[in-house]
């Protein structure tokens, strides 16, 4: 029941946004929409790994769910600032700075998303 949860969840979140910075681009052209959307994929792809990694580590061990966690919040921190280091050596001469700070939020979402199901999915579990 919470896998199913869970994966509504991630998928409305993952459609809103891309729905949102669909218009966002259109509106303001100096919003990248490929940026986005590709922040928003590897972010989306990374929480479901991590859920998907806690969850099968959570009925061997308990403390599963801390390391996990911690763990994804950290990979997901250095992919998130990989991607920002790539957009900006790419894009040296016209950085749009709204745009670094757009996908350091898509990071925070999801990470805030992921945490808040993944105790959920624990308290349900005890």
């Amino acid at each position: 029941m919470m896998k199913k949860y869970f994966l509504i969840i991630l998928l409305t979140v993952y459609v809103l946004l891309t729905a949102g910075f669909y218009m966002l681009s259109s509106s303001e052209p100096a919003f990248n929409f490929i940026t986005l959307a590709i922040g928003n994929t590897i972010m989306a792809l990374l929480t479901l790994f991590a859920y998907l990694m806690v969850r099968s580590n959570l009925e061997k061990r308990p403390q599963a769910f801390v390391r996990g966690v911690m763990g994804s919040s950290f990979l997901k921190l250095m992919v998130c600032m990989l991607g920002v280091l790539t957009y900006v050596l790419l894009n040296k001469d016209h950085i749009h700075k709204p745009t670094v700070f757009v996908l350091c939020g898509i990071y925070a979402l999801y990470t805030v998303i992921e945490t808040t199901l993944l105790s959920k999915l624990v308290r349900v579990q005890n």
